[in-house]
């Protein structure tokens, strides 16, 4: 198959870093920490740990076949490869569907960091009483203009980034902001390590007590390996779109997905110890980070506001490259309409603006807190969405995707030797992932 060419990425290390940016974002930081702490910690990271591997990996391989072979977004790359099959472009359009609502819970999640970042560089938060945390961020959260116009600047910042397109605003940044994001969370995790009790933390991190994990917790565990990833939604396809002739598919995937769950780990050693050290429940849900670690961080004598600011600057550039790649995924899917690029970044950012401000007014005693918009599109994209998309991609790479057109891209047009094929396409994307997926997500709804 001829493909069509377009500039992308300039380099293998910043393909990588690009892509493990849109991984190891605001799913590491914010979302496993509080999945994990919900449905018993050790148990929940096993089966994670399989997930990430045995299907999400899987996933990211199929999405970067599909993009670098036809140098397509997600709504025209499935049409290219199955022209006959015009039906398979409800893919493309679910996945940038999920795009959009994912970037609008995201940008919430933004704004409220975005605030805590800059109450702990002023030294407002360590101002705030242990007992007034909890009602601290929900007066934050329920407010009409503070959480919107905190979201409105970091969707600024992201907006600046993507218009400087892939090889000069998302490459060169993720360049920058990966190795500083590690770091970071380095200092953390070591700071945490040494606080008294923590290695309760690490107990219920790492020992696995299987009798705490539900089928809810178990498809939690899929829904985690696949938004923190950022797989099933096209995003990784646009990426793949971007990705030199001569990389490795097998070998850019595996970095990413080690990087990913070495993130995800390292959060929770950080985050743990942490909060077992205060006498505090994990399982706080989504405000865990905004509830919990700011007593954390106040125990922790004169390094708690360094630890704060340090933390939050952390979880704003885990949030910022994260939301890239989604802007970035549904701009490239209108610029190949015909549309121009900065008035496709413009339409996007006001339609995401205008969702997450809705959804922002979810919480407390907001506007719109009867609603709960936040709380269903949380559930809706990393639960269902997430596996719906990865389900279909996999069942068109295996099923429906010319075998031959899959070997050439994991073999560089035979260039590189694929041992593992046989076993990758019979096995794990023909039968092992699409009936996982169907499994777990019928449990899911059925549940």
């Amino acid at each position: 198959m001829a493909t069509n060419t377009k500039r992308g990425f300039n380099s293998t290390f910043g393909a990588i870093m690009a892509a493990a940016g849109s991984a190891m974002g605001l799913g590491n930081m914010w979302r496993f920490p509080y999945i994990c702490g919900k449905y018993g910690g050790g148990a929940f990271l096993m089966v994670y740990i399989f997930f990430i591997f045995a299907i999400g990996m899987v996933l990211m391989m199929s999405e970067f076949i599909i993009g670098r072979r036809t140098r397509q977004s997600p709504l025209r790359a499935f049409i290219t490869l199955k022209p006959q099959q015009p039906k398979w472009r409800i893919v493309g359009v679910l996945g940038l569907l999920t795009c959009f609502l994912v970037l609008a819970v995201y940008l919430v999640i933004s704004g409220w960091t975005v605030n805590y970042f800059w109450e702990s560089l002023t030294g407002q938060l360590s101002a705030v009483g242990d007992g007034a945390y909890e009602s601290h961020f929900m007066d934050f959260a329920s407010s009409a203009i503070a959480p919107v116009v905190c979201l409105l600047i970091f969707l600024a910042i992201n907006v600046v980034v993507v218009l400087g397109g892939v090889e000069k605003g998302i490459e060169r940044v993720s360049k920058l902001l990966m190795p500083v994001m590690v770091v970071l969370l380095a200092i953390l995790c070591v700071r945490s390590l040494t606080l008294e009790g923590a290695s309760e933390g690490l107990r219920y991190l790492f020992y696995p007590d299987f009798n705490f994990l539900s089928g809810e917790g178990v498809l939690a565990a899929l829904g985690q390996a696949l938004f923190s990833l950022s797989v099933g939604l096209g995003v990784m396809i646009v990426y793949g779109s971007y990705l030199p002739a001569k990389d490795n598919l097998l070998t850019t995937s595996l970095w990413i997905v080690v990087c990913d769950l070495s993130v995800s780990i390292l959060a929770g050693i950080a985050i743990f110890p942490a909060v077992f050290s205060c006498g505090l429940t994990p399982a706080e849900g989504p405000g865990l980070v905004y509830q919990v670690l700011p007593v954390v961080f106040n125990s922790m004598g004169s390094f708690g506001r360094v630890a704060a600011i340090l933390f939050f600057l952390l979880l704003a550039l885990a949030a910022l490259t994260s939301a890239i790649s989604l802007l970035e995924a549904l701009t490239a899917g209108l610029s190949e309409g015909g549309m121009k690029r900065g008035k496709a970044v413009a339409l996007v950012s006001i339609g995401s603006a205008v969702l997450a401000s809705l959804a922002s007014f979810s919480f407390g005693n907001g506007l719109l807190s009867n609603w709960h918009l936040f709380v269903i599109l949380d559930k809706l994209t990393g639960t269902y969405m997430l596996a719906i998309g990865a389900l279909l991609t996999v069942i068109f790479v295996g099923w429906f995707m010319k075998r031959d057109d899959i070997y050439d891209e994991l073999s560089n047009h035979g260039t590189l030797k694929v041992g593992y094929f046989k076993v990758f396409y019979y096995f794990l994307i023909r039968v092992l992932a699409p009936i996982a997926l169907l499994v777990v997500l019928i449990a899911g709804i059925v549940g």
